[in-house]
């Protein structure tokens, strides 16, 4: 196959999330192979500064709390507007607040309905019909392991996680036609600026990766690959899919990893 299918030269992609962590990671990867970035984030400037000018270029940064519903039109009316069609979206913001499940109030609920699932929506219907008119486009959201591997203590977050799939698929089902493809990519435990420290902690590594078939925890460079080929012109005949980057967690604990029972 050809390396011009996984060009991104002449697309404009919009990364949300895209001030650290997996953002940030596939931002830069997008626009190595050759994509117009237009950079989304939400209370780190000095952050997404950075990352703009490690891609370089007068690559535009803007700033929106996803958790405000009426703030996230207005953020994809003000892209659409000023930066015209967007080709590639990559909606990766979200918000994960932990906390035990028997003591979830509705500010709690509402913020993370709003922010994990409300703007994917707001999002994909401002940005993905003009894809459809042009007869190309690309979304690939960030999903989780959680969506499969739940934990109480995470319950919205996950439940919301297996509800953007679900979404994906819906809208997929209707473009698909039309040359615009949705995806979603699934991380699993991966090391980032935010959870750093905890992973200083040898125990805590101990414990994450004895349970990781691949016996280590993921680095956000490790999900660009697969960010990049879906948005490539390789992967036009996937759609609607979940791929899993997690060391391989999802097919099950690393042999090992829990008590073996006596036959």
């Amino acid at each position: 196959m050809s390396a011009a299918r996984f060009s991104l030269k002449g697309r404009r992609a919009l990364v949300t999330g895209a001030s650290s962590g997996i953002g940030r990671a596939v931002a830069v990867a997008l626009a190595e192979h050759g994509a117009e970035l237009i950079l989304h984030h939400f209370g780190n400037a000095a952050g997404t500064r950075e990352v703009a000018e490690t891609i370089g270029g007068n690559t535009p940064v803007l700033e929106a709390d996803f958790t405000d519903g009426q703030a996230t039109q207005a953020f994809a009316d003000a892209v659409a507007e000023r930066f015209g069609p967007v080709d590639i979206l990559v909606a990766n913001a979200a918000i994960e607040h932990r906390r035990p499940w028997q003591e979830l109030d509705r500010a709690h609920i509402d913020a993370h309905v709003t922010s994990n699932f409300s703007a994917l929506l707001t999002l994909t219907a401002k940005l993905v019909p003009p894809m459809t008119e042009r007869g190309w486009g690309r979304v690939v959201a960030t999903g989780s392991i959680m969506a499969t591997r739940p934990r109480a203590e995470t319950v919205v977050y996950a439940a919301l996680k297996a509800a953007q799939l679900t979404a994906v698929r819906a809208i997929a089902r209707e473009v698909g036609h039309r040359g615009v493809t949705l995806n979603v990519v699934s991380p699993g435990a991966i090391e980032n600026e935010v959870n750093a420290e905890r992973y200083r902690d040898p125990a805590f590594r101990a414990a994450v990766t004895a349970k990781i078939p691949v016996d280590r925890q993921g680095q956000p460079q490790d999900l660009v690959g697969a960010f990049v080929f879906l948005c490539s012109d390789a992967a036009s005949y996937i759609t609607g899919a979940d791929i899993p980057v997690d060391g391989g967690w999802s097919i099950g604990d690393a042999p090992g990893a829990l008590p073996q029972v006596a036959s």
